[in-house]
């Protein structure tokens, strides 16, 4: 794929969530831990939760408006707003302040604002290309990209987060600024003024619209089935930077990876944490493309259910062992799983979309991590009545049904391809 080829405002999303997500991912896997330690695992989950329940309306929201005003409109709003939250996060952190709460404050609003900004920018790439081989590849080489901040970013962050976190904080704003004026001015809007939706008079119009609109996606069986396996499968993606932070950090001890004469590798909680989440950017980085190519020889139906497989398999080998090796193994087919549906799912959502609803389904289906992510949280608390073993084998049952819930999907996908066929032989 020639990237010089791209539509202009995939250059410049390209360049822009590059910066964005570099300097997101600096911070993000290691806020599980300071909320655990600054405010406890109970009230920390709490507030995951209640976070995420409003980033939940939050997506959907912004898949309507994405629909109404623009999808360059609404990434230019998330944006500017993810930037405050920056800035509030910097403050929070500051020599003259130290505020777990206003830090939780600052991450809830870029969380929040966040989930305004996928659904327009998901429907921009689906508005743009139309080749759904190609569209699997620019969602791939995006996710490529957002795996090579996953590799740099926790690298980084690890040293900064708990050493210097008002520089991070405050570069990370600056960064956030230049990001959200470099889509202010870049940009072209992509939504067809056909496919437009009409304006509404009033609030209470609007929210009655869009309650209605996504009554009637959430009536399609096989998007509701697709949403539904989402969610339970998103338990395990979602526990990167929360179960399994905690668990790597309380659990696993020091050890010796890798000796040889005077030369020792060794790691602690923190090290070993950081490594594995570079490990699965790295192998991403690596191999998206490469396995997206790859995997689009497959149908669709083999590729999610054995993503579904791999993360679940993934899942056990995290809960059952004390090792540093087992954990790289078990992120491996950790990321083989994320890897084999990457492009598929966003373009599977692309394919069962109308043109004049994009926005909406793809925030209706941005569900999976949103929803998902809401009661992700839940895992801290619970691992500390249960246990991690049986947190993790639950977690497993739950990707396992998902895997089921597709099957579902796919069968219902062909009763109603030979439904169609039938009419129009009728016909």
């Amino acid at each position: 794929m020639n990237i010089l080829k791209w539509n202009f405002n995939m250059k410049v999303r390209l360049v822009a969530e590059f910066f964005f997500g570099l300097f997101f991912w600096m911070y993000l896997p290691f806020l599980a831990i300071y909320f655990a330690e600054e405010l406890g695992k109970v009230t920390a989950g709490i507030l995951l939760m209640c976070s995420q329940a409003v980033g939940v309306i939050a997506n959907l929201v912004g898949g309507y408006l994405a629909d109404t005003y623009g999808r360059k409109r609404m990434m230019v709003i998330s944006a500017f707003i993810q930037t405050g939250g920056m800035i509030l996060l910097t403050i929070a952190n500051s020599p003259i302040l130290n505020s777990p709460w206003l830090t939780f404050l600052g991450f809830a609003i870029i969380s929040v604002t966040g989930m305004l900004y996928n659904p327009a920018s998901s429907a921009m790439v689906a508005d743009t290309v139309e080749d759904k081989d190609e569209r699997n590849l620019v969602f791939a080489v995006f996710y490529t990209m957002i795996n090579i901040n996953v590799v740099i970013g926790p690298i980084i962050g690890g040293i900064l987060f708990f050493k210097a976190r008002f520089l991070l904080f405050a570069i990370s704003s600056v960064i956030f600024f230049m990001v959200s004026i470099m889509i202010l001015l870049l940009i072209k809007e992509s939504l067809p003024d056909s496919v437009r939706q009409v304006k509404e008079a009033s609030f209470s119009n609007v929210l009655i619209k869009q309650i209605k609109n996504y009554r009637i996606i959430f009536t399609d069986k096989v998007f509701f089935l697709f949403v539904a396996a989402g969610i339970l499968i998103s338990q395990t993606f979602t526990q990167l930077d929360l179960l399994l932070a905690v668990y790597i950090k309380e659990s696993i001890p020091a050890q010796t990876l890798f000796s040889l004469g005077d030369f020792t590798l060794k790691t602690n909680s923190e090290t070993l944490f950081s490594w594995t989440i570079a490990e699965n950017g790295l192998i991403v980085a690596l191999f998206t493309v490469l396995i997206t190519k790859f995997a689009n020889k497959f149908n669709e139906r083999f590729l999610f259910f054995a993503s579904s497989v791999c993360y679940a398999f993934s899942m056990l080998l995290f809960g059952f062992t004390l090792s540093a090796y087992v954990i790289f193994i078990a992120m491996a087919i950790f990321t083989l799983g994320e890897i084999l549906v990457v492009g598929n799912q966003n373009s599977f959502i692309a394919k069962i979309a109308p043109e004049s609803q994009r926005g909406q389904y793809f925030a209706a289906a941005g569900l999976r991590w949103s929803f998902g992510r809401t009661i992700a949280p839940l895992t801290i608390p619970l691992a500390g009545l249960i246990g991690y073993k049986w947190t993790f084998i639950l977690i497993t049952i739950l990707a396992l049904i998902g895997a089921y819930l597709f099957e579902v999907m796919f069968k219902e996908m062909r009763k109603k391809s030979e439904a169609v066929h039938n009419d129009v032989k009728i016909v």
